[in-house]
């Protein structure tokens, strides 16, 4: 983990190991970069032929499930909140709502997905982000995503 008086934070993947319930094939982020603790960050999510979606999904021509892009938006939200109440806080993540999602373009095997979340508000164990999903600069999908964080 960076972390420097002016530096942002990045996670690489044992770390979100750490902070993160979800393993293969449902974690759905590879790092999380520039965190500025819970107000935003980015996670980076390599997408690659081999997942297990993509045998259905479909074979002749595989696109990444859009439910799969708003976990990933979800997955990195929910990792800054934890990183940011610190080690002794809960750790179990519950998502609560799902509004204004648009899906733009398909994401493909090869692409890079940057999740860009950045914090609306937060009220005791509840977050609200606004969160974009990216490819090659291109808005690919987007949400409004509320969770909540409690013991487990």
């Amino acid at each position: 983990m960076t972390n420097d008086a002016n530096a942002l934070v990045n996670l690489d993947i044992q770390q979100i190991f750490e902070l993160l319930p979800h393993r293969y094939p449902f974690l759905m982020v590879d790092r999380i970069i520039d965190i500025d603790g819970d107000n935003s960050a980015i996670g980076i999510k390599n997408v690659t032929v081999n997942e297990p979606h993509f045998a259905g999904h479909f074979p002749e021509k595989p696109i990444m499930p859009g439910v799969l892009l708003i976990e990933g938006m979800a997955q990195t939200a929910g990792a800054i909140c934890i990183l940011s109440r610190g080690k002794d806080s809960p750790k179990v993540v519950y998502f609560m709502t799902i509004d204004q999602a648009k899906f733009r373009r398909p994401v493909y095997p090869g692409d890079k997905v940057e999740y860009h979340v950045k914090k609306i508000r937060n009220r005791s164990n509840i977050w609200k982000f606004a969160a974009e999903a990216i490819v090659d600069g291109n808005k690919v999908a987007q949400a409004t995503i509320s969770a909540l964080i409690a013991d487990e």
